[in-house]
């Protein structure tokens, strides 16, 4: 996949991309640092994964730090926000990419905490951090972001459900991000071939993917919607704040 950045479009932007030592924030931080920005590659447990996406982009003449982080854990998100400040003085981007809920073993709350809370937490900690036309971009579904008007598996309404919360809790700050100069955009896709939420739940709906794929003719790969991220971050915000990426037929009437 080629980069849609050209090359220096981000020089010495601070940009941080929660979730992205690998899949799609990874590839996304791939992308802006080709661009020229300094990266943070922000990750809960997968540390040497992050360290060597960091370690690459220095090898290539970037900035990069490897910053783990618990997204619901304030005190992690406000040392992880430390560090950044610490080292460059600020973010200029903000791309909330880090979701979960389906993994086994996190309370029936975990969906919620992580999708809603904690991506306010995150964007409130980095405010303050944030200059005039600085930038957040929040990265969702179309089962997530339709979720209220369209049919989803069973098995991801919850997760879903989380995510359309998190959503709307960002939305409701977006007069508060404009007054401080900061714009805010959301990125929405179809079902990505290769995420391990497709992945989960083509096991518990075989053929689910497939089933997609000829209902729409094409799905997004990880790289390809990493890419429109990564446009996000330059390209003018629509007036609804929303970037659809993909098919949104069954989503919408």
């Amino acid at each position: 996949m080629t980069n849609p950045l050209a090359p220096g479009s981000l020089t010495d932007k601070r940009a941080l991309v929660t979730g992205s030592s690998r899949g799609i924030g990874a590839d996304t931080v791939g992308y802006l640092a080709e661009a020229g920005a300094k990266v943070v590659v922000n990750y809960r447990n997968k540390a040497r994964r992050a360290e060597q996406i960091a370690e690459k982009v220095v090898a290539d003449g970037g900035a990069a730090l490897a910053i783990g982080a618990d997204l619901t854990d304030h005190d992690s998100v406000q040392a992880m926000v430390d560090a950044v400040v610490a080292e460059w003085g600020g973010i200029d981007l903000l791309v909330l990419n880090a979701s979960g809920g389906m993994e086994s073993g996190v309370g029936e709350d975990y969906a919620l905490r992580l999708n809603r809370d904690a991506q306010v937490d995150m964007l409130q900690t980095a405010v303050p951090h944030m200059p005039v036309g600085s930038r957040v971009v929040f990265v969702t579904s179309h089962q997530a972001h339709f979720v209220e008007t369209a049919e989803t598996m069973d098995e991801y309404v919850p997760v879903a459900r989380s995510k359309r919360a998190g959503e709307l809790a960002l939305r409701e700050l977006v007069p508060q991000l404009e007054a401080a100069g900061i714009e805010f955009v959301v990125v929405s896709g179809d079902m990505i071939e290769g995420t391990i939420t497709a992945t989960l739940l083509n096991r518990l709906n075989p053929g689910a993917i497939e089933g997609r794929r000829q209902e729409v003719g094409k799905l997004y790969s990880v790289s390809e919607f990493a890419a429109e991220i990564a446009l996000a971050a330059v390209e003018p915000i629509p007036a609804d704040h929303t970037k659809l990426v993909g098919d949104v037929s069954g989503f919408t009437q």
